[in-house]
């Protein structure tokens, strides 16, 4: 086995393992929803330091093109991590695709950042015809995701940045669209 196949199936199995201890600590009964963080703005409106962080920030795009996330800066953001083997990520991708393309969205940009290996990435967004645009994170991604709040390291983990860089609010778990759309549109009011 190649060293990096071991440390992606070592980060997998870290992975499953937090997402079955939350799924033990929620319960087993109906799927609740995300567990959720509303953010206060900073004093003075300054942006939190974790979003500059995550603008100050180049990552590949799908074709191992770096991408400067700064091209973001000013723009409301919906920023989802995700892996290829985390089950409920891969259940809302094709909701989040849609969302990209609907009003609902509003002026909201929704971007992905894959905690997962270049060539599975690639392949999962070819495979899903995922409507937005998609970073490879890799394990730099798991660490933007732990400085944007995900202390608990699991996926999927969604974070609601407004126009002015602070973070509005972070889902942790499979996200629920009739609240995210709640959000979203409080966010353009």
């Amino acid at each position: 086995m190649t060293k990096n196949f071991k440390l992606y199936a070592g980060i997998a199995v870290l992975f499953a393992l937090v997402g079955a201890y939350i799924g033990m600590r929620q319960g087993g009964g109906a799927a609740p929803g995300p567990l959720t963080t509303t953010m206060r703005p900073t004093p003075d409106g300054v942006a939190h330091t974790p979003v500059t962080a995550l603008l100050a920030t180049s990552l590949n795009d799908l074709g191992g093109k770096p991408q400067a996330l700064a091209q973001w800066k000013g723009k409301p953001l919906l920023v989802n991590f995700w892996a290829t083997w985390c089950a409920p990520c891969v259940q809302e991708m094709p909701e989040l695709s849609a969302l990209a393309g609907s009003p609902a969205a509003g002026q909201v940009h929704i971007i992905g950042i894959g905690i997962d290996s270049p060539t599975n990435i690639a392949e999962f967004a070819s495979k899903y015809k995922i409507a937005y645009p998609v970073y490879v994170g890799g394990m730099s991604g798991t660490d933007l995701s732990r400085q944007l709040g995900n202390t608990n390291g699991g996926l999927p983990y969604t974070v609601l940045i407004g126009a002015d860089g602070q973070v509005k609010k972070t889902y942790l778990g499979r996200l629920k669209f009739e609240e995210l759309k709640a959000d979203l549109a409080k966010l353009d009011s």
